[in-house]
Formats: structure tokens, sequence, C-alpha cells
């Protein structure tokens, strides 16, 4: 868990210090207090761009001279650091322990995961929020993913360029294959692994209070050797259409909701919540057999938009997580949790 947050010029804040302990971290102030602003610069501590997907730049205060820094102290004695300069604004920096470390190299250190209002439309947006959301799961389990994850699009990016090319160079585009075949196999492998692992764990739930959920994957599940062939026989296709129309960047998670047998994306808002709600706890519970610590929770405005019997279940299913993060407009959202919780007024 983070036991020292420091924030400089993230957002709305200049500087801001937390001292956040064990279990529940509550933040709680009006609208533009900043409560998500601090959530992010938590989600910022692993890879990625964060539970905004924002652009670096976009992180640092509009009011400072440029670049952000975030840094925290974990529980094991570790510090973790990462931030851009003003000179570098889209750059991002990563120190662990003081020495200068890949963004990737995060995942070692810190699982996180969040939930925030954006996310409540996640079963009918595009597939590619879905893989996003999936990759953030299969990070937790596998930290390697990340880097898997990486090269795979950056060999995918170079072969789209190459076969823009008039006469693209063959030696070089079968390079650029083998890699993507490569890394691309470990993507889908990784992904099935992470999506049959958290469907046993579903199964086994029988929390009345949250639906049940079904996964499955649907596409880009290839072996390297057929997404290799299908890459080669598909150069003229995917040159024509000017990307690549095969691999594991076409998956998509697919959701059920079991007790009314039907697709997630028909299920009523308060239902999407509810069902995505149960995975990602159902998904904590399997870091933390599988890791032996569960991730930090990131829930940005979640208690406000449950009814109190939903609520009162979620605190319980949440408690003795070493660390859930979470923001409301009034602390009398979180009474239930009791006097065992770090509270903090923003704003």
């Amino acid at each position: 868990m983070i036991r020292r947050l420091v924030l400089t010029n993230v957002r709305n804040h200049a500087t801001l210090t937390l001292l956040p302990g064990p279990g529940f971290v509550l933040l709680t102030g009006p609208n533009g207090a900043g409560k998500t602003n601090v959530l992010e610069a938590v989600s910022l501590l692993a890879p990625g761009r964060g539970l905004r997907r924002a652009s670096l730049s976009d992180v640092a205060r509009r009011e400072s001279p440029g670049g952000f820094g975030i840094a925290a102290a974990l529980d094991d004695a570790t510090d973790i650091a990462t931030g851009t300069l003003a000179s570098a604004p889209e750059r991002r920096v990563v120190r662990i322990n003081g020495a200068t470390a890949a963004a990737n190299a995060l995942a070692e250190w810190l699982s996180v995961l969040w939930l925030t209002p954006a996310m409540d439309r996640l079963f009918v947006e595009p597939a590619g929020e879905r893989r996003r959301f999936l990759d953030r799961l299969t990070l937790a389990l596998a930290p390697a993913h990340a880097t898997e994850t990486s090269r795979y699009e950056a060999a995918m990016r170079a072969r789209n360029k190459l076969l823009a090319e008039p006469y693209p160079d063959r030696e070089w585009l079968s390079a650029l294959e083998a890699q993507m075949a490569q890394h691309g196999a470990a993507v889908a492998a990784a992904r099935a692994e992470t999506v049959a692992a958290l469907s046993t764990r579903l199964d086994q739930a029988s929390d009345a209070d949250f639906p049940r959920a079904a996964l499955a994957l649907e596409g880009g599940g290839e072996d390297a050797d057929s997404l290799l062939a299908a890459l080669r026989a598909g150069r003229q296709r995917d040159a024509a259409a000017g990307r690549t129309l095969v691999g594991p960047h076409r998956a998509d998670l697919q959701v059920r909701h079991l007790d009314k047998h039907i697709p997630a994306a028909q299920a009523s808002t308060g239902e999407q919540k509810a069902l995505l709600l149960a995975i990602v706890l159902a998904h904590a519970e399997l870091v933390g057999e599988r890791r032996g610590q569960k991730p930090i929770l990131l829930l940005d405005e979640v208690a406000a938009h449950l009814d109190p019997a939903r609520r009162a279940a979620l605190f319980a299913r949440l408690a003795g997580h070493a660390q859930v993060w979470m923001t409301g407009t009034e602390p009398a959202l979180f009474a239930a949790i009791g006097e065992d919780a770090t509270r903090l007024a923003l704003g």
C-alpha cells in the first residue's frame, strides 16, 4: 500500500502531501476540490496513461511552469516516483528508489485498478474500451503483460507504416510480423488466462448483493504460428485498409448477466454498474491469492450511485483489502465504514 503520497503541480494541486493508512482512504469535498485528481495521480503510479487516459501535459497544473511530480513511499520501504519535466512535457520520467526505470517496471511494485463514472458505459462502448479494461486486469496478474503489449503495438505501427510504402522491404516486413506473432501470442495467452481464472472466481462467488457475470474472450486469440501466417497472408488486404485486421488488438471482452441470461449491454444502468463491481471485486480477490497482496483499488464516486443495501455490501466486501481509495461529496456516504479508515477532506 501507499503510506505517503506527494503531488507537485498535479492538476489543481500545487503541492499536496497525504499520509494514508491501510484499508479505506476516503476523500471527501465539493465538486472541483480535486478528489479525482488524487486518484488519477495514484493511477499514474502504474504503467499506462492513468484513469483519465489524458496526455501527460494535461496532468500538469496550468498555472505551473510546466511538468509535474508524483512520489509515493510504499509500506515495504520502496520509493517510486513519476512525472514530467517542463522541457519535455510529454516524456514520462519514472524512478524507483532513485534509479531511472521504464514505466512498465512499475507493475512489479504496484497493482492498481480503478472504477470511474466514465466506465459506467463500458459494456456499450466500442471493443477498445473493454480491451483496455481487460489489459488492466491482466497486468495485475502478469506484470510482463505491459511489456508484451507495448512491443506488439510498436511492431504493428511499424508494419502499418511499412505497408503504406509503394515497395515495402519484405525482409523487414517479415521481421516485424515475427515480432508481432511472438508478442501478440503472449498478449492473447495472458488475456485468456485472466478470463479463465476470473471466470472460475466469479462462478464461486455466492454474494447475492451483486449479479453473477460470465466472461468470454472473442477474437484475437491466435497462437504465434497462426498469427504469423495470417499476417503474411493479409499484407495486401491490410495495406488497402491502412491498418492490421487480425491479431489481439481486435479482441473483445464479452460479459453476460447470468441471472437474467442477457448480454451486459442489455442490462439496466444500475445492473451494469453492479456487474462491473462484481468483476472488480472478484479480480481483486484473485490477485490477492495469486500475488499475495490485493491491488490498490480506486473507486471514484461509486458509493453515491448505489442504494444503501448494496453500498453496505460493497463496504463489507472491501473490508480487509490493503488499500481502497474512495471519493464522495458527502462524508455521510461512508458512515457505514466506521472509524477504521483514513478520512481526508479536500477543498
